[in-house]
């Protein structure tokens, strides 16, 4: 993380406001901007009561994985749960895993990659939904990738929700369903399998939308030039190993779905909590020998 700067605040009132430095505005002042404060945390309270907090959810392990929680590092545990907000997941070399965000996106991860979640939010949603195939409910995710890559795997965004991955060259605005994206120190690389995304290099532009099969090259020469955004399509020598990254990630996000509990006291917050999803029982197929059967009656 980068240091915060820290700027200095001038004291003083501009002119418009003198009358408060009458001593009986200065009192009326200083109800009125506690009275302010004080619907401020209330309004947030209810919020936080209303609000469940996000989660990620712990797919699988190939290797070793750390996540970062509340600035505490730890190993990364297949079948474990997090607050998905503020985490960090890296991976060492030769490893791999895939972990399912509350909003139904699966994530696959690759060796050496490390993304930085840090914002997602989520609005409540109704427990005991049945399709699950469909986002939940409405959700802001930004992250930032600064090296590595990562497979994403979307449930049908709702409207009014919001997907964004960045990294040094570039930022990627994703609206479902399958995307590919890849960087190091001298390029990203968006690939889209399914689905639509905008590519952009710099932040609020317009950006320039992929179609299923093209891939995205961000480059970058230096921080004061702009980056340069080339199209083309996907290699066909490279489309499979792409396919195979994001099947990973679509199974992921097929093991697992998210549910809302309610406590028994009402100023309890609802909590997010994941299902696993256990396949199905499959009715063993019985072979009968024919030597088994018993012959049939003379008449």
């Amino acid at each position: 993380m980068f240091p915060k700067k820290i700027v200095p605040i001038k004291s003083g009132f501009p002119p418009a406001m003198s009358l408060l430095t009458h001593p009986h505005s200065r009192v009326a002042s200083f109800f009125c901007f506690a009275a302010v404060a004080l619907a401020s945390l209330s309004h947030a309270s209810d919020a936080r009561r209303e609000n469940p907090t996000s989660k990620l959810y712990v797919a699988d392990i190939e290797g070793l994985a750390s996540i970062t929680v509340g600035g505490k590092i730890e190993d990364l545990v297949e079948q474990s749960a997090y607050t998905a907000e503020g985490v960090v997941i890296e991976t060492a070399p030769e490893s791999n895993n895939s972990i399912v965000l509350s909003n139904g996106t699966g994530l696959a991860f690759g060796p050496e990659s490390r993304l930085e979640i840090r914002r997602f939010i989520q609005e409540p949603f109704a427990p005991d939904r049945t399709d699950l195939d469909i986002e939940p409910s409405v959700s802001q995710t930004a992250a930032f990738l600064p090296r590595g890559d990562v497979s994403l795997c979307t449930s049908k965004m709702v409207a009014g929700s919001t997907m964004i991955y960045s990294t040094r060259h570039g930022s990627v605005t994703i609206r479902g369903r399958k995307v590919v994206i890849e960087t190091n120190d001298a390029r990203t690389v968006v690939s889209l399998i399914e689905g639509d995304v905008t590519v952009h290099g710099e932040p609020m532009t317009g950006g320039q939308p992929l179609v299923p099969g093209q891939q995205a090259i961000i480059t970058r020469s230096s921080n004061s030039e702009p980056p340069t955004i080339t199209i083309r399509p996907i290699p066909k020598d490279d489309m499979k190993r792409l396919v195979d990254k994001v099947s990973i990630a679509c199974m992921a996000r097929k093991t697992v779905h998210f549910n809302v509990t309610q406590d028994a006291t009402p100023d309890a917050e609802p909590t997010i909590v994941p299902v696993e999803v256990l396949p199905g029982t499959i009715d063993p197929q019985i072979t009968i020998s024919p030597y088994n059967i018993p012959a049939p009656a003379k008449p």
